[in-house]
């Protein structure tokens, strides 16, 4: 009897082992399967010389950017188009794990959970939000220089440019991309995947947490000599200011005001504020992790926490990060959360379910957004100029990075438009190229332009 009971004892557990063992190959299969089915592996997916071949890449008005004719796989037949649109769609060799015919394969195959890739021969059709005319005019505004430009609709998540810099001709690999520093980074997609010194863009952040955490900021003033002791540290400013008000410390970009201010504020406070702006989070762009920001709070002494609020020190910041925030603060403190797939058909033709926009937690109390807003429109008027913005109701903040000694500092510029039909946000990245407002502001004016005027 007891050999009975032990042999049936046996048997439940093994039982269960394998209902459990099911459970975990299901829930697997559920999250995997795709990317089983359109792994290089699957060899009937690829040809010979292992692109995919199957599927074709579009922007959002339909124009083909890669496809497959007789067996290999094609692109758009711009080359300029091709090079501004390579991080998005990727390329031949895999390399950009970023592009579209790499994250997105199992899309291309038309793979499904009830037809798995039945009719993968004639693949599916990936329909990107980009429009590849927006990044043809980003790419050239760059003029040559690493960098990235993007934009995105912050009420519907919609990502309407990404250009990432250095970027190539997937059709002609350049022989050197490997060893020649003219090719450094042309792998990464500078706006999903990097972080960099942010300079004085982070002034927004430290700004918000100064207008909640410091009673009668707005009453006061600073003087401005060119230079201020904080700490052990001296804090050089890009000018001589005088006496100036919280609105115009801003719109001045004043070093010396916002270090002073970052070190009454605490690293506590600061760090708190960081987070809260989602900076040293990572968001999933179609299941394409951004890289995260990194601030390091630990030992901070006062004077490099004066360094810290102007967005020196040890600070990076990843441009996606930077721009969902803008976004947030356009929208009352809260943002839809980018992605870049608008649709995609089936090998059998039929159509994805129609996509509801997730939204980011609150990045920014709804009051201080709308003070911000105000203070970088103030900028626009002030300082950069708002005729070189037409037909556009902007508000931006300039950076200019120091990133070494002997190195040309990297150009900034971000914000957001507030025009009723065109609610967008954006960051505009130009490494090593000088002052925010007079080169990554120009790169944003040509850009916005052609979104906004069709110019």
């Amino acid at each position: 009897m007891k050999k009975i009971e032990q042999r049936a004892l046996v048997c439940r557990i093994l039982a269960l082992l394998l209902a459990a063992g099911l459970c975990l190959f299901l829930i697997r299969y559920f999250r995997s399967a795709g990317d089983w089915a359109s792994s290089p592996f699957n060899r009937h997916l690829y040809n010979t010389e292992g692109q995919l071949a199957a599927g074709t890449v579009l922007d959002r008005d339909g124009d083909r950017l890669s496809w497959v004719e007789n067996g290999k796989r094609t692109y758009y037949d711009g080359e300029t188009v091709r090079k501004a649109t390579l991080h998005a769609v990727g390329d031949l060799q895999g390399s950009i794990g970023t592009g579209a015919l790499n994250a997105f394969a199992d899309k291309l195959t038309g793979y499904s959970l009830l037809n798995g890739a039945f009719g993968a021969g004639r693949g599916g059709e990936l329909y990107l939000t980009l429009d590849a005319r927006y990044n043809y005019e980003a790419y050239q505004a760059l003029k040559g220089h690493a960098g990235t430009v993007a934009v995105y609709n912050y009420k519907t998540g919609e990502i309407l440019c990404m250009v990432s810099a250095p970027s190539y001709d997937p059709l002609a690999v350049p022989e050197d991309i490997e060893t020649s520093d003219r090719w450094k980074g042309a792998y990464l997609n500078r706006f999903l995947s990097s972080a960099f010194t942010p300079g004085s863009v982070f002034k927004t952040v430290t700004l918000a947490a100064a207008l909640e955490t410091i009673p009668g900021l707005e009453l006061r003033t600073w003087n401005c000599s060119g230079s201020v002791q904080v700490g052990e540290e001296t804090i050089a400013c890009s000018g001589v200011h005088g006496e100036q008000d919280i609105g115009d410390a801003f719109a001045n970009s004043c070093n010396t005001a916002f270090a002073q201010i970052a070190a009454e504020m605490g690293t506590d406070t600061l760090k708190r504020y960081t987070e809260r702006a989602g900076l040293t989070g990572s968001y999933a762009v179609d299941g394409l992790p951004t890289a995260r920001g990194s601030f390091r709070w630990e030992g901070m002494t006062e004077g490099r926490l004066g360094w810290a609020g102007v967005g020196q020190d040890q600070d990076l910041v990843n441009p996606c990060a930077l721009m969902v925030y803008m976004g947030a603060v356009a929208n009352g403190g809260r943002a839809a959360e980018p992605y870049l797939i608008l649709r995609t058909k089936n090998a059998l033709g039929v159509p994805s379910l129609p996509r509801f926009s997730r939204r980011t937690g609150t990045l920014v109390s709804a009051a201080t957004a709308k003070k911000l807003a105000d203070m970088m429109s103030a900028n626009v008027e002030k300082t950069y100029g708002a005729g070189r913005f037409p037909n556009m109701d902007l508000c931006a903040k300039s950076g200019t990075a120091e990133v070494g000694e002997g190195q040309t500092p990297h150009a900034w510029f971000a914000g957001f438009l507030q025009n009723e039909d065109a609610p967008y946000a954006f960051v505009v990245l130009v490494e090593n190229g000088g002052g925010g407002n007079a080169v990554a502001g120009t790169v944003a004016g040509k850009v916005l332009d052609v979104i906004v005027n069709g110019y």
